[in-house]
């Protein structure tokens, strides 16, 4: 009677799985790899292998999508970069709310799957590669005209750095950059001086966008299970830096040298560094110019200050 039950639960459990695929597509709507079952059922299909060095974490909650697709405001008017993009879980959302989206993976034993998967749209392009190596400007000037993109992704924890700071030092054109992240990732990226997360990271992040949480996602929202929290994270593009610097790339050279070492002074990094070539008296003068104490350290410094102090060992630099 015990195992007739089970049976019971089993089949009422599959008969509602298939109901919310079949309603899904009543509405209009394809999107079922949010789905946990329907996900393993692809992967066990193409005998699919994770592979640790892709950082593969699939995501496995509507709802996380859902929250996703909101915040990064996506309308039929976009054109989306997707990085990163799986088996098509987050790529099917994005193709049902998006005018274009453009998906770029760099492991290619995904490729057939994606095939599958995406086959219902005509609205993508699936695009094997390494995002890294990818000419993304020219992307933004074939599929937009140009006009500022929307960037959405799963990010790989290893590489989540590499891949932000590449889209905004190579100056493409974005409007907002939605992504999942390691929970301290995001954490430091929105982060306020003085604070134990704030670093090199949050400066060169907020130089160029507004940073915002717009979720916390935890391990049992992904096949497999990471050992650590997530974020959603939105990064709203600034138009324009919110501060003026002379030399953008002196700058990120002081950011840099004020962190190397954290728990030394502002004057001892910055002498200590090679990509800083100024004695340490004229260094000691630079701080003092803007009325910071000598013992002073880079984490007590906002962006406006370190502009500031960049613009005046520009100065001195030049002397």
């Amino acid at each position: 009677m015990e195992n007739g039950r089970k049976r019971q639960k089993n089949v009422s459990v599959t008969v509602s799985f298939a109901k919310v695929c079949t309603d899904r597509r009543m509405r209009g709507e394809m999107a079922t790899l949010g789905i946990p079952q329907n996900t393993i059922e692809i992967l066990k299909k193409y005998n699919f292998t994770f592979q640790k060095k892709f950082g593969q974490n699939f995501l496995i909650d509507t709802h996380v999508l859902d929250k996703i697709i909101q915040a990064a405001g996506i309308t039929k008017e976009d054109f989306v970069l997707e990085i990163g993009p799986g088996i098509g879980t987050m790529t099917q959302y994005l193709c049902e709310n998006a005018r274009k989206v453009a998906a770029v993976e760099i492991d290619r034993n995904l490729i057939p799957i994606l095939s599958e998967t995406l086959s219902g749209y005509n609205n993508v392009t699936v695009i094997p590669g390494d995002i890294l190596k990818l000419d993304i400007n020219w992307l933004a000037k074939e599929y937009n005209g140009g006009r500022p993109i929307k960037v959405v992704a799963n990010l790989p924890y290893y590489i989540t750095t590499p891949i932000i700071m590449g889209l905004f030092e190579n100056h493409v054109p974005l409007e907002s950059i939605t992504i999942m992240v390691q929970k301290e990732v995001a954490d430091r990226m929105q982060a306020e001086p003085g604070t134990k997360a704030y670093g090199a990271l949050s400066l060169a992040v907020q130089y160029y966008a507004n940073p915002k949480i717009v979720a916390n996602v935890p391990p049992n929202c992904f096949m497999p299970r990471p050992k650590i929290g997530s974020a959603v994270i939105k990064l709203s593009c600034h138009e324009k830096p919110p501060i003026g610097v002379q030399d953008e790339k002196l700058l990120f050279r002081i950011i840099r040298a004020s962190f190397n070492q954290r728990r030394k002074t502002l004057q001892n990094g910055l002498n200590n560094s090679p990509e800083i070539a100024l004695s340490k008296e004229l260094i000691a003068e630079a701080i003092a110019e803007l009325k910071l104490p000598p013992a002073v350290r880079g984490e007590a410094l906002n962006l406006q200050e370190f502009a500031a102090l960049s613009n005046i060992i520009g100065k001195k630099m030049k002397k």
